[in-house]
């Protein structure tokens, strides 16, 4: 069951995390510094069926229904925004601020090196968790095995072009662990990805 700590580099924020396979897919739990939460649920498709972010002032419930998302996003407080609201988007899954949804992103599309896929996400973002539909290229550059005391560790890099601006990132994923991504440092990793399943 990997364990680590991830750095937004941005906001100073760091987000303790764990994840691990479960009998019927996976799931994310990651705490963050400023008070943020994400419990991240997934099936054996890498589908999001359930998604829960909640920060000092709002919460979201969501997940993938067909070939949609759906979500019911409210206040902690009354007074900011009286009832929740329901939601929903025809989109792949969502995307949000912690690196546990870019893992769900890539290993759902299951790319072969050199692959690609274009996805409409629904962002989750700022101290709002306002939700804003994006549409992403993702292409699978190569895997590189790097040499470890116990395994070969298997990185995969991919690009991720968002199709309105233009902008491309590169995200570095091992297994169900994001190593490297914009304005996302691993600093610790109490025990290494877990690889099996994960289709590398």
């Amino acid at each position: 069951m990997p364990r680590g700590t991830y750095l937004h580099v941005e906001e100073k924020v760091e987000e303790r995390f764990q994840c691990a396979p479960g009998p019927g897919g996976w799931r994310y739990i990651g705490e963050r510094s400023d008070g943020r939460r994400v419990d991240l649920v997934v099936d054996a498709r890498w589908r999001q069926i359930r998604v829960e972010v909640l920060a000092p002032g709002w919460w979201i419930r969501g997940g993938v229904t067909g070939y949609d998302v759906a979500w019911v996003r409210g206040a902690h407080s009354e007074d900011e925004a009286g009832e929740a609201a329901e939601h929903g988007a025809r989109a792949h899954g969502f995307l949000g601020e912690s690196p546990g949804f870019l893992v769900t992103v890539a290993r759902s599309l299951r790319l072969a090196e050199g692959g690609r896929a274009d996805v409409r996400l629904v962002r989750l973002g700022g101290p709002a968790l306002s939700a804003l539909t994006v549409a992403q290229r993702w292409r699978l550059g190569e895997i590189t095995a790097y040499e470890t005391e116990t395994e070969p560790l298997p990185v995969a890099r991919y690009e991720v072009v968002d199709l309105a601006t233009g902008e491309t990132d590169e995200i570095h994923i091992a297994g169900d662990v994001v190593v490297a991504a914009p304005g996302v440092e691993l600093t610790d990793l109490d025990s290494p990805p877990h690889l099996g399943d994960l289709g590398l």
